[in-house]
């Protein structure tokens, strides 16, 4: 399984517009930043390489990478269109969506517990979502519903009738059939022209386009996370949510052993 990393935008909500700010992948907490994180895990759980989107401040990013990657794990495409929208980024995976290998996609602005990237990779299944019924975002968050157990809708606009809701942190697994879809979605969606919004539409299009049974979920309700948008976000990563990352990883280790962090 390859891993597709989104790590290309100025983090404008955060930062503010036009900054020259650092990544938000770059973000330290206790001396490690969040790419360090990912890669740490990323590579303990045996995932054959990592592909990041770059964009804003690039080098800064690929040398963080590489200082931490073992090598030949880390390669990385630019977006040279970074500040026209997510989706273009998205775009730029192309040679890993259409590699024929399973995918994993992730967003790079995410603090969290181990096991949830974990619960997540070992899923038995073979497309599948994550989601907390807690929500962690206080504006605009990323849904994902379901009805009897079945995922029905997906983004942050919906439209489906559902009995259960939940946020998704910005991980999700791929077969490669559906990684091929998915791309296939993201350029019709650029052919548009439609190239503002979130990439989400892509992965929606996706999985309204397949029969109910292709996507599965893993609840990953009560491990600690947070996705960092906007100042109250890092506030609450640093205060709150940190914190309980180390104290829930000293309950957590006595039921399943994860990587250090």
């Amino acid at each position: 399984m390859k891993a597709l990393m989104l790590a290309a935008g100025i983090g404008r909500r955060l930062f503010g517009d036009n900054n020259y700010d650092l990544p938000k992948a770059l973000l330290r907490f206790k001396g490690q930043s969040l790419l360090e994180r990912h890669i740490e895990l990323l590579q303990a759980y045996n995932i054959d390489e990592l592909v990041l989107i770059v964009g804003h401040r690039k080098e800064d990013l690929v040398a963080e990478a590489m200082k931490y990657a073992r090598d030949g794990f880390v390669q990385w495409t630019e977006n040279p269109r970074y500040q026209e929208g997510p989706i273009l980024s998205l775009a730029q995976g192309e040679e890993v969506l259409r590699s024929g290998s399973d995918v994993l996609l992730m967003d790079s602005d995410v603090l969290y517990h181990p096991l949830m990237l974990e619960k997540l990779i070992v899923s038995p299944e073979k497309n599948c979502f994550i989601f907390d019924q807690r929500f962690q975002s206080e504006e605009d968050p990323v849904k994902l519903c379901l009805k009897e157990g079945l995922i029905v809708d997906f983004g942050k606009a919906i439209e489906e009738p559902y009995d259960t809701v939940g946020e998704w942190p910005g991980f999700m697994k791929m077969e490669s059939r559906i990684a091929g879809l998915l791309m296939d979605a993201v350029e019709k969606i650029i052919a548009s022209g439609e190239i503002e919004g979130s990439y989400e539409r892509a992965i929606t299009a996706v999985l309204k386009s397949e029969p109910l049974k292709t996507f599965g979920h893993e609840d990953i309700t009560n491990i600690p996370w947070i996705e960092i948008d906007e100042p109250r976000d890092l506030e609450k990563a640093i205060s709150e949510v940190f914190p309980r990352i180390s104290d829930y990883l000293l309950e957590a280790r006595a039921e399943s052993p994860t990587p250090e962090i």
